[in-house]
This record gives C-alpha cells, sequence and structure tokens, in this order.
C-alpha cells in the first residue's frame, strides 16, 4: 500500500479551486502594491505610528499571555478528563467568539456604566485597552497549543523528578516546561501574530484614535475608508501583516517536533 495513501483524482479539481480560493486573494494584494513608493508609505508618520503601537501592544499582550496563560495550560493539562473539557472549552469560546463580541463584552466590564465602572478606572479607548483586546483574542491560542504539548509530553519524568527529591518548582522549571518548550514557543508565536492583527475587539473597546488605539489593522480600515493614513500606506502595511503571517507560520513549523511517519516493531 502506499505511505501516501489514496484519494480519487477527481477530487484534485474541487481541492485546486479551494487553493485558488486562499492563493488568489493574496496574489491580488500583493498585486496592487506601489513597489516604486513601498518605503515611503511603510515609513510615513501615520503608518509607523501605527506599526509601532502595534508591535509595542502586541508584545505586552503576549508577555501577559504568557503569565496567565501557562498556568491556565497546565492546570487544564492536569485536571480530570470532564474538568478538563469545560475549561478548554470556556478558553475556546474568544476563537469562535465574532471579536466584536469581544470588545463589547469588554466594554461592560471595565466601561463607565460596566460590572467595575465603580472603580473609576479609565480603560475603555486607551493604550491600555488596546492591550487587553489583544490579549482577550490572542491567549487561547497560547493555552490550546502548550496544554497539547503537556498533555503529549506526560507526567512520567515529573513522577522520576519527584521521587528523587525534587520539589514542585523545580519539576516546573526544570522538566515540565522544557519538555512543553516546542508547544509554549508556538504558542508564543500565535499568540502575538494574532495580538498584533486584532481588529474587531480594539475597534469597539478601544477606539481607533491615531497614536494613542490606531493599530495596523484600523489603519488599514480608516485608509479606505477615506481618512488616516493614504491607501498607498494601508496596501504597504496590509502587505507587512502578510509577511508577518508567513514568517510566524515558517517558526511554528520549525519548531514543530517531528513525528514519526511509520511505526515498526508492531506484533
Amino acid at each position: 500500500m502506499s505511505r501516501r495513501g489514496y484519494a480519487p483524482p477527481i477530487l484534485v479539481v474541487p481541492a485546486l479551486v479551494g487553493l485558488a480560493f486562499l492563493v488568489l486573494p493574496l496574489a491580488a494584494l500583493v498585486g496592487k502594491v506601489e513597489w516604486s513608493s513601498l518605503w515611503s508609505d511603510i515609513t510615513s508618520p501615520q503608518a509607523l505610528d501605527a506599526l509601532s503601537l502595534s508591535l509595542t501592544t502586541g508584545l505586552v499582550a503576549t508577555a501577559f499571555c504568557v503569565v496567565i496563560g501557562v498556568p491556565l495550560a497546565l492546570l487544564i493539562a492536569r485536571a480530570s478528563g470532564r474538568q478538563a473539557s469545560v475549561l478548554r472549552a470556556i478558553v475556546t469560546v474568544p476563537l469562535v467568539l465574532p471579536p466584536m463580541v469581544g470588545g463589547l463584552s469588554l466594554l461592560f466590564l471595565f466601561g463607565r456604566s460596566g460590572w467595575l465602572g465603580w472603580t473609576g478606572w479609565q480603560i475603555p479607548f486607551s493604550t491600555t485597552a488596546v492591550v487587553m483586546a489583544q490579549t482577550f483574542v490572542a491567549l487561547p491560542f497560547l493555552v490550546l497549543a502548550l496544554e497539547g504539548a503537556l498533555r503529549t509530553s506526560g507526567i512520567a519524568y515529573e513522577q522520576t523528578a519527584a521521587a528523587l527529591g525534587a520539589g514542585g518548582w523545580t519539576i516546573f522549571w526544570r522538566v515540565t516546561l522544557p519538555l512543553a518548550g516546542p508547544g509554549l514557543l508556538s504558542g508564543v508565536i500565535l499568540c502575538f501574530a494574532r495580538a498584533i492583527g486584532e481588529f474587531g475587539a480594539t475597534a469597539l473597546f478601544a477606539g481607533n484614535a491615531p497614536g494613542v488605539t490606531q493599530t495596523m489593522p484600523l489603519a488599514i480600515y480608516t485608509a479606505f475608508n477615506g481618512a488616516g493614513v493614504s491607501q498607498g500606506s494601508a496596501v504597504a502595511l496590509s502587505l507587512l501583516l502578510l509577511v508577518t503571517a508567513i514568517a510566524v507560520l515558517l517558526l511554528v513549523r520549525a519548531w514543530r517536533p517531528s513525528t514519526p511517519t511509520s511505526v515498526k516493531g508492531v506484533g
């Protein structure tokens, strides 16, 4: 039997249609780039402000996701079957939830008339709100990637370390995290990519103030609605996000643990 399995040849046709549906829009975007003015479009003051804000808030949001996401992933990985299923479902909700709904939820929690409005915190429509919106939508990527890696690594090495007298923190830092390292790195990269590409929750919860809350996706949207940066800058920023996404996929692929293609010695 073929190691690649079998598939009816006729299925190649719809497969190629699906591939074209994914590739051609991106090719059309690249075709609209004004290469002669690409550098000046990317380095315009408005574009640089949006780029700087996206990268800064994306890094802060990713760091916050690591601080709260690693313990959450460990909690899910070590929970019982039913508890893990419930926790995993809760973490997955932001992935299937429309981003606008996420932004509205954050606004109802931290807004002036929200549940925490009595505290006097002025979080909405600030740079802090950008970080919180990015964290809300990006956290599941890190948690789910790391949780899968923790489950795959198992607990045998942790039990051995404990039997040799290692303490809880020593096991966590010297055994658990190194074994799940590839999953953690993949989760961090995907988390950062999702953070800098966030639009809906940021627009509703943080607004679209240039230099304060206008990230790259918001700058692109503003440009194509006739305001803010030029459309040339919008296309250039779109290309930059596309290149970032491709780089993220390559990094994730490079650090993904290899899986055996065959099983030997069975039977």
